[in-house]
């Protein structure tokens, strides 16, 4: 009777465990880890330095070409006011010779009514093609210095701009330096990188806020729409290797949607450094996206221990770990 008893209490404890377990839940699972390495913080950090440095270089760009716009207008318009300098000068010769009295004596000096009425209607032709004349030389000039006030604004936003990338720069090196990299790389760029389709872009230039809407080909997830355009326009281009896109992690721009890494590999994600072919796969893949950055909306690029972000250009990427950690099995893109 004792060992049955025994039985039945240790079944009755197992069971009450169990039941504990149920009720108390089982004890909280950690996030998915990053299998490419880096920390949540580094990833904050490169995500918004990179965005930082694209939103600067926009503005800076836009303020460029807005200048330069307004500095042809300033030329137009001071050419306009030069060619009507000769007639201006007529208009005012003209009024100081004759005046007021000697109008109203030619007029009254007509021998017929029908050269007084012919003499009218000349002074008031002439008095409508003066003000026209007039109207139009003093709008040039008001033109032309408005422009100017506006050129220096446009070199204050240029000033401003700046400044604000070389920040976003500062703290791109900084997020790398702590992984040991931030340093000049020799990078991956290539002339003869077909161009992308462009993503729509907001009226201004801007990029359009995105959410992960779109189902992912690559995956059970999502990606933006802007993922999607870069995915596609690689297709088309002939990158067509393995690719996984969305995916569950704690940190960076899979989880939503932001994000694909690109296979060396056409078949599948090796353990190992890619070589040969699959290299130079990878090497064309990373110059088409750093070529088309900006008409497809790149964040960063990641390939082969390097980083390539919009105002710094290629920087070293010494995450250390696996090839997986430090990109040389795959190309990483992330979008904006």
């Amino acid at each position: 009777m004792a060992a049955v008893f025994r039985k039945r209490l240790s079944a009755a404890l197992a069971l009450l465990m169990t039941a504990s377990v149920l009720v108390l839940g089982a004890p909280a699972s950690a996030a998915p880890t990053d299998p490419e390495g880096g920390s949540k913080t580094l990833r904050d950090a490169l995500e918004s330095a990179a965005k930082g440095q694209a939103e600067a270089i926009r503005k800076l760009n836009a303020s460029k070409k807005r200048q330069t716009a307004l500095q042809n207008t300033v030329k137009q318009s001071e050419l306009s006011a030069k060619s009507l300098e000769s007639q201006v000068g007529a208009i005012a010769n003209r009024s100081y010779r004759l005046g007021r009295t000697s109008t109203m004596t030619m007029l009254l000096d007509s021998t017929s009514p029908d050269l007084f009425l012919e003499r009218v209607q000349r002074l008031d032709m002439m008095a409508q093609l003066d003000g026209q004349v007039l109207t139009r030389y003093r709008d040039d000039l008001t033109r032309a210095t408005q422009a100017k006030a506006e050129i220096d604004k446009e070199i204050a936003e240029q000033q401003k701009q700046v400044t604000a990338l070389t920040k976003k720069k500062k703290e791109a090196e900084l997020a790398l330096g702590s992984i040991g990299g931030g340093g000049d790389a020799g990078g991956f760029v290539s002339a003869n990188s077909p161009l992308a389709q462009p993503a729509p872009r907001n009226s201004d230039g801007s990029w359009p806020k995105e959410s992960c809407t779109i189902d992912d080909p690559t995956s059970s997830g999502c990606i933006t729409p802007r993922m999607l355009n870069a995915y596609q326009s690689a297709r088309a281009d002939g990158f067509t290797h393995y690719t996984v896109c969305w995916s569950e992690r704690d940190s960076g721009e899979h989880p939503k949607g932001r994000a694909c890494d690109f296979s060396a590999n056409a078949t599948t994600y090796k353990d190992s450094a890619a070589t040969g072919a699959d290299k130079a796969y990878g090497d064309r893949l990373a110059a088409y996206f750093v070529k088309n950055a900006d008409r497809l909306g790149v964040l960063y690029v990641i390939w082969f221990r390097q980083i390539w972000q919009p105002g710094t250009g290629w920087k070293a990427y010494s995450a250390s770990g696996g090839p997986s950690v430090v990109h040389t099995n795959h190309v990483h893109l992330s979008m904006i």
